[in-house]
């Protein structure tokens, strides 16, 4: 019996000392560092959202977003085929980085006050707005005071409708409107060309995308009314990458690539594109 105890003894602290080695056998403490020493990355990006991160029939993903995290990828030594690209959807991008199923979220996620404890944001990459996609024909609506008595699509799950009826905008202004409810975006811009509402509102880069797919029978108001933030968020206390990472936004910016992505996903969409980069906020 002593033996064998001493047997086990042994094999426990040799499955200590191996999992100790494996913790401290130069495993990758940092996003940046995981990019250096593998050259892969995962990034969690949106798979519904025209324009910005869109999954393909074929498996493949496109849009603003996903060629944003190409290049920052590409600018820390991971070449495409090194990242994988996974859905992260609105409710789960804190959680898939304090988790680690994600290196980084790139999916029109804003920079707030609210999630700063939870997060650490590069950029932001984009300062996106609040806008209104309307019918191609409808003229009357150029500012957020003309959206008074309008019926408003009203997503589930989404608090952009609050940004007009209960004034959390630029003017700190409340417009009364009808707010119609809806299950999602699909179904508001079948009520918006059917006239069951007049109005479908969220950031303007995605009702841009909405208006490429949709074609010439809607449009963007070009009358935007907030500011949208739009960073790379990291795991929280990845101060290493969240820098490295601004560093190449602004990159991004001044070598062109920025106003080139840009072109190429939302040209003729109405979109009121930003021309210079945003102030990165810092990453303290």
């Amino acid at each position: 019996m002593q033996i064998r105890r001493v047997g086990v003894a042994l094999a426990a602290a040799g499955a200590m000392i191996a999992g100790l080695t494996a913790c401290g056998g130069g495993e990758a403490t940092t996003v940046l560092q995981k990019a250096k020493d593998e050259k892969k990355l995962v990034i969690g990006v949106k798979y519904d959202q025209p324009g910005l991160g869109l999954k393909k029939p074929d498996g493949t993903v496109e849009g603003f977003d996903v060629d944003v995290a190409k290049y920052i990828a590409g600018k820390m030594g991971v070449p495409e085929s090194g990242i994988e690209f996974k859905e992260a959807r609105s409710a789960n991008r804190e959680s898939f980085l304090k988790q680690g199923q994600v290196d980084m979220v790139i999916a029109t996620y804003s920079i707030t006050e609210a999630r700063k404890p939870q997060v650490t944001f590069s950029g932001p990459y984009y300062l996106a707005h609040q806008d209104s996609l309307i019918r191609a024909d409808d003229s009357s609506i150029t500012s957020l005071e003309t959206l008074k008595g309008k019926k408003v699509c009203q997503v589930s799950g989404s608090n952009s409708w609050k940004n007009i009826t209960e004034g959390t905008n630029k003017q700190n202004l409340k417009v009364e409107a009808t707010l119609v409810p809806a299950g999602g975006y699909d179904e508001c811009i079948a009520k918006l060309k059917s006239g069951a509402v007049d109005v479908v509102t969220t950031d303007d880069t995605i009702l841009a995308g909405f208006a490429k797919r949709e074609g010439s029978s809607v449009k963007v108001a070009a009358a935007p009314f907030t500011d949208e933030k739009y960073g790379v968020g990291l795991k929280k206390g990845d101060l290493e990458t969240c820098n490295e990472v601004n560093k190449i936004i602004g990159e991004m910016w001044s070598d062109g690539t920025a106003a080139k992505l840009l072109e190429k996903h939302f040209a003729g969409t109405g979109l009121k594109m930003e021309t210079a980069a945003p102030p990165a906020e810092g990453c303290a």
